[in-house]
């Protein structure tokens, strides 16, 4: 009888267990889709036109629409003595094309021109839902024929952080012809992310998301592959690094407390020729705030370098 019992109430708190894993998916799912949007305004393209006004190059306002009818938007800035080359830049979740028009302003110094666009679901573009790279791959594969075709650059190269950073290195399943990109801070897989964010609110490893929560994971992954129809499994922007030719510069913090240094390291283990550094003291996309010279010395060495030729 006492058994009858015991088993009844482990029972119902694996009921009670599996309900809670459901319902906190379906918040978590929709939260991580629909990110608080940082709004583009007047002012900051005025202060976008005044540096380009500065660096004596040219401010353009541009935009594509994309196969699902989204509209995207961005920036380019062409400095008036180029050095025939250009630079994608791709800013993080929750940000928009403003926070790269740092790293634009050391590459319009150097000659390069620069494509600044807001992701899907950010800034000023268009678009319901971030997907973290499986739909904005083919964006960065449509940005990239639209500067072919209207700059004709010897080189294009790329360069992101964060959430832009894994969907850089995606998109080079679709878009061998980079010559190079530097990616930052970049997650290795969405599954192994979601083990992190599992644990972070608790102040735990990713064991956390792996085990006690993995149910909330699970469900998670079912319920966006139910509502929206995307298989978020396919994020994987290690899988993207192992397959390319393309070189591939991986810039991690070593204190970085949102995406772990490891999720770089794992990247790098799926292709050892890509190069991986480390930043001493440098949390989330604090590279160039730790390092400030040494940054831009690498940067601009790896988009320099002539033996890189194209990424074919």
């Amino acid at each position: 009888m006492l058994s009858t019992k015991r088993s009844r109430q482990l029972l119902l708190l694996l009921i009670l267990y599996l309900a809670f894993s459901a319902i906190t998916a379906i918040f978590v799912a929709n939260g991580t889709l629909h990110p608080s949007r940082r709004p583009l305004t007047s002012e900051d393209e005025t202060t976008a036109r005044d540096l380009a006004h500065q660096l004596d190059s040219d401010f353009e306002d541009v935009s594509i629409t994309t196969p699902d009818a989204v509209t995207l938007r961005a920036w380019t800035i062409h400095p008036y003595h180029s050095n025939g080359d250009a630079v994608i830049l791709l800013h993080g979740l929750g940000d928009n094309r403003v926070g790269v028009t740092g790293y634009a302003q050391l590459l319009l110094a150097h000659g390069f021109t620069v494509l600044l666009p807001d992701a899907r679901a950010h800034g000023a573009s268009g678009g319901p839902l971030a997907t973290y790279g499986l739909l904005e791959h083919n964006d960065l594969h449509q940005w990239f024929n639209f500067l072919a075709a209207r700059d004709h650059p010897h080189c294009i190269f790329g360069f992101a952080e964060s959430m832009g950073a894994a969907e850089l290195l995606q998109s080079l399943a679709v878009e061998p012809r980079f010559c190079a990109v530097a990616a930052e801070s970049s997650f290795s897989s969405f599954r192994e992310i979601a083990y992190d964010r599992m644990g972070q609110p608790f102040h735990l490893g990713p064991w956390f998301g792996r085990t006690l929560l993995r149910p909330v994971v699970e469900f998670a992954f079912l319920y966006v592959r139910w509502k929206y129809h995307l298989d978020m499994r396919q994020v994987s922007p290690e899988d993207s690094v192992a397959a390319t030719k393309v070189p591939v510069f991986l810039i991690h913090g070593q204190i970085d407390s949102n995406i772990p240094l490891r999720h770089s390291r794992r990247i790098h283990a799926r292709n050892p020729r890509a190069v991986l550094w480390e930043v001493p003291n440098a949390d989330h996309c604090g590279a160039i705030s730790a390092a400030p010279q040494e940054f831009d010395q690498r940067l601009l060495a790896w988009f320099s370098a002539p033996q890189l030729g194209t990424g074919n």
